[in-house]
């Protein structure tokens, strides 16, 4: 068996030094299937949105030292810290019988400890979300009820502003201005790449719960490979946005209805550099915010119908998702297309296309034409 040297807490007991000794974990000797679930940021502020409609009280858990209470199957060595050896016992090692951090299984061995109290004490796991686990009684979740949730993170938009020294700085309306043309004599230096992607990190952290800076987080991240100072003043707009308004957050009210909605838009090339179009889309429930994008498209659309074709196909799949996330809370909510538009895609031949409007609430008023939203537009304004 192989032998790792690692110094963290030991769960485990002596045994005599294998032969063969190592400090890397090799597939299929040391472990086996790895692969653990993780909830998405989505499904966590969907989960919030339904707690809200329903008026539950979200209680939040954390297990300090999680990893070191999975259990693992596989046969793993130790060698005894330095600073800890057994004078009794100084060429043995330990055999693991609890996770460490470090290993490759620990987060899977964690969750199935974890799945497994769950499942054990009368909970479901959810048949979309792996990651969500349900307990009814008589038809009703059992949380209590308070008015709505707000998702903020002004503390620790207060903790990266005095990480960086910008505590003191002035405060911006606006986190990101389109770059200028410059001239050959301006000079541009290249700065401390850590230093820069340390701030890039830090503030797309933040954008689980500040759509506002999404944008400017995302031009931003696309320059880490060779910074300069002009990309580090960008960042630092957003910081100084971030000081003007470090309150700002998601409202999820309880009594706003349950119904899914989606918009989408595209602009044509509107990057300088490489001419690619950027992607725009929401999705919300009711008036809670679930979902949103806001960054430069992979292909380089040869058109506006194919930029706005590919930001749509983006939109409906995020619905999708959304849907069958939903379908574990017990809520069957169906989207179809409900508007039709007449483009004429040249001055000879008109071609009759199908623009969708994504909306889960059927108002009988409008005739469904299909059931998904196969696109093809030139110049239509989306949703």
């Amino acid at each position: 068996k192989k032998c790792n040297s690692l110094s963290f807490r030991i769960y485990g007991f002596f045994v005599d030094l294998p032969k063969a000794q190592g400090h890397i974990q090799e597939e299929g000797i040391d472990y086996d299937e790895v692969f653990a679930l993780v909830a998405r940021i989505e499904a966590i502020r969907l989960f919030l949105a339904f707690a809200s409609y329903l008026g539950f009280m979200v209680y939040q858990m954390d297990v300090k030292s999680v990893f070191l209470y999975g259990r693992i199957d596989e046969e793993v060595y130790v060698t005894q810290p330095k600073g800890f050896v057994d004078p009794q016992h100084p060429k043995k090692v330990y055999t693991v019988v609890k996770a460490l951090y470090g290993l490759h299984q620990a987060p899977r061995a964690w969750y199935a400890t974890l799945s497994t109290f769950l499942l054990k004490h009368g909970y479901k796991r959810g048949t979309i979300d792996k990651t969500l686990f349900l307990k009814k009684n008589n038809r009703d979740i059992i949380l209590q009820r308070p008015d709505g949730i707000f998702i903020n993170q002004d503390k620790y938009v207060q903790e990266i502003l005095n990480k960086f020294d910008l505590g003191s700085v002035k405060t911006a309306t606006t986190p990101y201005e389109a770059p200028k043309p410059k001239s050959k004599n301006e000079s541009d230096s290249p700065i401390n790449v850590h230093l820069y992607r340390s701030m890039i990190g830090s503030v797309m952290y933040l954008t689980a719960s500040r759509p506002d800076i999404m944008f400017a987080v995302s031009a931003c991240s696309s320059n880490q490979v060779t910074p300069t100072t002009s990309n580090l003043e960008a960042v630092k707009k957003i910081f100084k946005y971030l000081k003007g308004q470090p309150k700002l957050g998601l409202w999820y009210p309880r009594e706003s209805p349950l119904v899914l909605e989606a918009y989408s838009d595209s602009d044509y090339a509107g990057a300088n550099k490489d001419r690619k179009s950027t992607t725009g889309g929401c999705q919300f429930l009711g008036r809670r915010l679930i979902s949103w994008q806001c960054k430069k498209q992979t292909i380089m659309a040869t058109s506006s119908t194919e930029a706005e074709y590919v930001v749509a196909a983006n939109c409906c799949g995020w619905v999708l998702w959304i849907q069958n996330q939903l379908l574990d809370y017990g809520r069957l909510i169906s989207w179809q297309c409900k508007k039709q538009t007449i483009v004429a895609t040249s001055s000879t031949e008109a071609e009759y296309v199908v623009a969708a409007n994504c909306c889960g609430r059927p108002n009988g008023s409008s005739e469904w034409i299909c059931d998904f939203p196969m696109l093809y537009m030139d110049q239509v304004a989306l949703f």
